[in-house]
């Protein structure tokens, strides 16, 4: 799907609702959001870099969409409050919330800090939004990997947190359902500013000698995975873990 049939896609969702993203600056995120608004959602836009989080926020707003910014990091209990205390006073309650921040593998973090970064934040944002009165056809998708799910790499962490994640995402589908949906997105290779210059590297050729489809994948193609799981066509969607990987898992 290119660009231009990405941009006239239609998933069903009711304009005006809004769509909470976190990570939203760049890569994924960025596209996820960018890809709602077209769609007509209101977006309410988090990240901890302000700069490019403003960029987006007028990229919407010059195609005509809606969008509010919160500078903030998820995985801090007050910048989460507050965050959906200006939602609230700006849209109002999300029906949808793709929980896509979580920092990179690449970074050195220690364990025990990085697990409670990665899961704890998904895990804050999830109940705080559920206890902000959710409206009927809620919908949450959290941004996994293929990384701890499906293979192993080399940051213990990294592999460990995302697939905490998904065990998280599995308990609220069997156990929350009854307030919303709950899935799981897990990229593989894709290209991203997190992975500038890997697919040119030894590794990063040897992995994308192993992808069916001969090619990473592009931020638009998880933001409509993601947007897919979210809206009203996948009402009957719940607990999945999609990934969207070109079939490179497949070939391991």
């Amino acid at each position: 799907m290119d660009r231009t049939t990405q941009s006239r896609a239609d998933f069903g969702f009711e304009h005006g609702d809004t769509l909470l993203v976190t990570g939203a600056a760049s890569g994924i995120g960025r596209a996820v959001a960018l890809h709602a608004a077209r769609m007509g959602l209101r977006v309410s836009a988090w990240d901890l870099q302000a700069e490019p989080l403003a960029t987006l926020a007028a990229e919407i707003e010059g195609a005509g969409g809606e969008v509010m910014t919160v500078v903030g990091d998820v995985s801090d209990e007050t910048a989460v409050r507050d965050g959906f205390a200006a939602l609230a006073e700006t849209f109002g309650a999300a029906r949808y919330l793709a929980n896509n921040a979580g920092p990179p593998s690449s970074i050195p973090l220690e364990f025990d800090e990085a697990v409670r970064i990665s899961v704890g934040s998904v895990r804050r944002m999830t109940e705080t939004w559920a206890a902000s009165g959710l409206p009927a056809g809620a919908a949450m998708v959290a941004t996994t990997s293929v990384a701890g799910n499906l293979v192993g790499t080399e940051s213990d962490w990294y592999s460990a947190a995302k697939a905490a994640v998904m065990g998280y995402v599995r308990h609220l589908a069997a156990h929350r359902a009854g307030e919303f949906r709950s899935n799981a997105v897990a990229p593989g290779m894709t290209d991203t500013p997190r992975l500038a210059g890997f697919a040119s590297s030894e590794n990063g050729q040897q992995i994308l000698g192993r992808i069916p489809l001969g090619r990473m994948g592009s931020p638009d193609d998880m933001a409509m995975a993601i947007l897919f799981l979210l809206s009203p066509l996948g009402a009957y969607v719940n607990g999945v873990f999609l990934p969207v990987d070109g079939g490179w898992t497949i070939t391991q």
